[in-house]
């Protein structure tokens, strides 16, 4: 068949892959109005299980809106530093996790179970297909803001119900993800994590089988 990508295309497509990252430090400047469209059109065309389409999109701009959700945040980040040693919890609570005031800009991306009626192609022997659904809608967006030159952070740190409560959210739709967006000084060439020495990219090799779970796949000559 006649590939519809160009070698350059494809490339363009791969480098986007392996040089998105998860960015905490932004530059003030407000985004255009056409890029971050884009953005959320990327989003909304990402892959869902029977065509459920289970997210939104709440965009926050309002600082004192952002001040709140950075508070709960802040609250949740202490708290999960409590687990770790002495040492390393005070490593913790250096780094920085969330750039929620400092970003122009912030999205909510949410996923609603219900969506599509109790019957949705697909969802019935694994319900859990709407939150991968609205992981994929993430991660396009995600890759769209990299090719733009926009970073992006996604913040995890925080309780449901504290999201919910701020942004007036219904009981049956989850807060899954405040994503940060803004221009960046720097884009890092590796995971922050892995730079400061949190955590290494597993060996893929060691994660491929085949045919069989725990059967290793040999590499490719």
């Amino acid at each position: 068949m006649p590939r519809d990508f160009t070698e350059e295309e494809t490339r363009a497509v791969y480098k986007a892959i392996l040089a998105r990252r998860d960015i905490r430090v932004f530059l003030p400047d407000k985004l255009p109005e056409e890029v971050v469209t884009r953005i959320l059109q990327a989003g909304h065309h990402g892959p869902s299980v029977g065509y459920m389409q289970p997210w939104n999109f709440i965009v926050i701009e309002d600082k004192q809106v952002l001040r709140r959700l950075q508070a709960a945040v802040e609250k949740e980040r202490v708290r999960a530093g409590e687990p770790y040693p002495d040492e390393k919890r005070d490593y913790y609570l250096r780094l920085k996790v969330e750039g929620l005031v400092e970003a122009p800009m912030t999205i909510c991306v949410t996923n609603d179970g219900t969506r599509g009626g109790p019957h949705v192609l697909g969802r019935n022997t694994i319900p859990e297909t709407d939150l991968m659904s609205t992981s994929c809608a993430i991660q396009n967006m995600w890759l769209a803001a990299r090719a733009e030159g926009i970073g992006m952070g996604w913040v995890s740190i925080y309780q449901k119900e504290d999201v919910r409560e701020i942004l007036q959210i219904p009981p049956h739709v989850d807060p899954v993800a405040l994503l940060t967006l803004g221009y960046t000084p720097h884009f890092p060439d590796i995971p922050l994590l892995e730079r400061v020495g949190w955590g290494a990219r597993l060996d893929l090799q060691k994660l491929i089988y085949q045919d069989l779970w725990g059967n290793q796949r040999e590499a490719s000559q």
